[in-house]
């Protein structure tokens, strides 16, 4: 079986981890403390914060840079549900908003409508999906515009960017996950980013008890520290991310020039001010029997011929399986639309491009450890599926 993702761990990423196992040092030290440092610098930020989990890091950076209980924040319903869990979690609202057809990111228009009808938004939390960055260009115009406080989730993102700039870098914090899926990975983990000092302080002391100094304690915080063992895995898994992202985007290519051409599935599109590090090389079941569909505004009418689709998609991933090729749904419901969120009100948001894109996309294999004959494997298994499901 070809795995959709492939941690890849090496002989130095093991001598690294057994030399802090040897120095007894296992806890948060030195090498969180280098770890923080070099990530940050890579990203573009001054300050660098290791935690326990990306959502960790989340749950932090909506704690710390100023949001209230009660506080309002547009973000994306087509994203792993940590995203929007991090603001429940902090008693703030989040507000959904539609995301754009081709990067599967906030689209800044349907942002705008929202800001434009609720004077009570106070931030914005974007999800840089699958690699590709958001278009932070026109959301930070509106941001500044609308005095929002802007925390990027660029779990999936490391490395991605951005007119030149990195994705994490843009909002007062950024944050990123090491889970073993990941472009890098640290086993779990995660790390907060943020050019503010002031931010990055509350950040330090959040994460470790509220601790201001040798049992000194000034806010009420938590145990969300990384460790030494988990920081020297992800300082060698960095030292080749930008490697191993080419190696993603060079996958990325030959998938995108094979499979292309089957009129039944449109592949990933990157923008041309954007570096896609390719997370996921997600792609998108089409009907062939819709004329212009991708182009089309009002899902709701096309719920049927799309729930087709997904009936159809449900096959494909029957079929690369008897290929032996991995594939995931990343992600079937949409935030607003999870049972947790039904029960609060919040299916009362319509987006129907995210539905529609939840009834639509499958992840295919992209990760650097794929060989030349697996990549060959699973354009021969796609391209050999029977699109007679999709009429």
């Amino acid at each position: 079986m070809i795995p959709i993702a492939n941690p890849d761990i090496t002989e130095k990423d093991k001598q690294a981890v057994l030399k802090v196992l040897e120095s007894g040092m296992l806890a948060s030290g030195p090498e969180v403390k280098k770890f923080e440092e070099e990530f940050a610098a890579f990203v573009g930020a001054d300050y660098g914060i290791a935690t326990s989990s990306g959502t960790t890091a989340l749950d932090t950076a909506v704690q710390i840079c100023g949001l209230k209980a009660g506080d309002r924040v547009i973000t994306t319903p087509f994203t792993f549900i940590a995203s929007c869990n991090s603001l429940l979690f902090n008693s703030v609202k989040p507000v959904f908003a539609d995301i754009d057809y081709t990067t599967f990111n906030l689209d800044p228009v349907k942002v705008r409508e929202i800001l434009e009808k609720d004077p009570e938004i106070k931030g914005m939390l974007p999800v840089h999906l699958f690699g590709q960055s958001a278009n932070m260009t026109e959301l930070m115009e509106l941001a500044e515009e609308y005095n929002l406080i802007v925390i990027e989730d660029a779990a999936q993102a490391h490395g991605a960017s951005h007119c030149g700039r990195r994705a994490g870098s843009f909002g007062q914090a950024g944050i990123f996950s090491f889970y073993p899926t990941k472009n890098m990975t640290t086993g779990e983990g995660g790390m907060l980013v943020t050019s503010d000092a002031n931010t990055a302080r509350r950040a330090r002391k959040t994460i470790n008890h509220g601790r201001a100094g040798d049992y000194q304690h000034e806010v009420l915080g938590y145990n969300f520290r990384s460790t030494d063992l988990a920081a020297a895995l992800g300082r060698q898994q960095l030292s080749r991310l930008e490697d191993d992202n080419e190696k993603r985007r060079e996958n990325a290519r030959y998938l995108t020039d094979k499979l292309k051409e089957l009129d039944w599935l449109e592949v990933p599109e990157e923008r041309p001010e954007n570096y896609h590090v390719y997370h996921q090389y997600t792609v998108r079941l089409r009907p062939l029997n819709l004329e212009n569909h991708e182009k089309a505004q009002d899902y709701n009418e096309l719920k049927n011929c799309f729930a087709k689709v997904e009936r159809c998609r449900d096959q494909l991933v029957e079929h690369l399986k008897e290929w032996g090729v991995g594939c995931g749904i990343y992600y079937p419901l949409p935030a607003h639309k999870q049972p947790l969120y039904r029960k609060r009100g919040y299916d009362r948001y319509s987006c129907p491009r995210a539905e529609t894109a939840a009834s639509q996309v499958l992840s295919l294999p992209v990760h650097p450890a794929l060989s030349q004959s697996d990549l060959e494997k699973i354009v021969k298994a796609v391209s050999c599926f029977s699109k007679k499901f999709l009429r």
